[in-house]
């Protein structure tokens, strides 16, 4: 089997061709060895996919995984284009992240510090002020009814971040990790405002845009060459940064938005990606004159522009073109598309179909009187929703905000 050659490096082109013609083969009733391989690692069959198959390969070469057996030859072919790149003092770093997609990278780039992953959506659903327990519980309950996850798993990564957070003290060693939307900056703040201590090494990487990438969504889309490129960029954090983060977690969590709004249009030399974060994240409070928020707004407008899409084409024409400051995942999207299409008044309608995203969806002549500003959706009993700490509820005067940021009383 071409897994390797006496130079050690593994022919990946050659593996994947192998993975595909065992497929192949056993989808031919061939391969019976492969078949007994196969059934004694727990897939019986008869039917396969090519991640079967690809395991199996990564097996024979040595590896636990296929997933594995990549992860190797990229850290490979990475050594050997940066010879000299080293993560000097960074073994005992805790590097921190909304979510878990830059951690292959790291490591494939060497990094070897421990990687803690904080992935709530904080741009979605109630974020009140309660006492922790209680605060944990409502988002777990959030997560549960829009994301379609059973509790346990819900509760079971709650476990592991709420963990995490109990651990950090006055010996603890970080480096964020962040970009310019609203998801990293909660995520920025809610960690610096966690802190019992201060660290004996608190660090951030920050961008809000990357030479050469024409639509920088994430740092997540980033090589491991420019993750590398990145960690000499850390700045330090002092706690004038955290005394900062303090205050912004309060104002965003408070039903309140007036100290949100304050900070939202302030330049924060500290957190100097925070208050432009914050005023896009005000922007999902009702919009004064139509009732929608931001996401919704852009949503209707998409489909006015282009006509009916599927729902998959509607997300990526949001996030490459009319979103100021992406911050949203596909999943992330749905959830906030559902309520247009499920209200007693819908502004979105769905064809049926299988996967949501190839489902084709238009704007229904109520989104478009909407989107025209002759009705305002405030005044068609939409379903209540939060925004931070901020419960919209029509009936009961919900705050508003105009395009330029000030927010009061509807």
């Amino acid at each position: 089997m071409p897994a390797s050659n006496t130079s050690g490096l593994l022919d990946v082109p050659a593996l994947r061709k192998r993975a595909k013609r065992l497929l192949k083969a056993l989808n031919n009733h061939e391969a019976d060895d492969a078949r007994v391989q196969l059934h004694t690692l727990g897939i019986p069959g008869p039917d396969y996919r090519l991640a079967d198959t690809q395991w199996l390969v990564a097996r024979e070469a040595g590896f636990a995984s296929w997933p594995k057996l990549i992860a190797h030859t990229d850290s490979i072919e990475f050594a050997a284009r940066h010879p000299d790149f080293s993560t000097t003092g960074e073994a005992n770093v805790q590097h921190w992240r909304c979510g878990n997609d830059i951690e292959h990278g790291l490591r494939i780039a060497g990094f070897s510090g421990s990687f803690q992953m904080f992935d709530d959506p904080m741009v979605m659903g109630p974020v009140p002020v309660l006492p922790d327990d209680e605060y944990w519980a409502v988002r777990a309950v959030y997560i549960e009814q829009a994301f379609g996850l059973s509790m346990r798993d819900v509760e079971q990564r709650q476990v592991v971040q709420r963990k995490a957070l109990a651990q950090l003290n006055a010996d603890s060693e970080l480096v964020l990790w962040c970009e310019a939307d609203a998801y990293d900056q909660l995520f920025l703040i809610r960690l610096l405002a966690s802190l019992p201590a201060m660290p004996r090494r608190l660090e951030l990487i920050e961008i809000s845009r990357m030479p050469g990438v024409e639509r920088f969504i994430g740092i997540g889309q980033l090589a491991p060459d420019v993750l590398a490129w990145l960690w000499p960029q850390r700045r330090p954090l002092g706690e004038d940064a955290v005394a900062l983060a303090r205050k912004a977690w309060a104002a965003f969590t408070a039903p309140d938005p007036r100290d949100w709004a304050r900070l939202a249009a302030t330049h924060h030399t500290e957190l100097p990606l925070l208050g432009p974060a914050l005023a896009r994240q005000l922007q999902e409070l009702p919009g004064a004159d139509d009732g929608l928020s931001l996401t919704q707004r852009l949503i209707l407008r998409i489909l006015a522009d282009a006509g009916e899409l599927p729902a998959g084409k509607v997300f990526g024409q949001l996030m490459l073109r009319y979103e100021p400051l992406p911050y949203l995942g596909d999943m992330m999207f749905h959830a906030l598309l559902r309520p247009l299409i499920d209200a007693p008044q819908p502004l979105v309608h769905e064809e049926s179909g299988d996967a949501w995203s190839r489902r084709v969806i238009r704007i229904t002549e109520l989104g478009e009187q909407i989107l025209r500003g002759q009705v305002n959706w405030l005044d068609c009993t939409p379903a209540e929703r939060w925004v931070g700490g901020v419960q919209i509820i029509v009936d009961q005067s919900p705050w508003v905000v105009s395009g330029e940021g000030q927010v009061w009383r509807r």
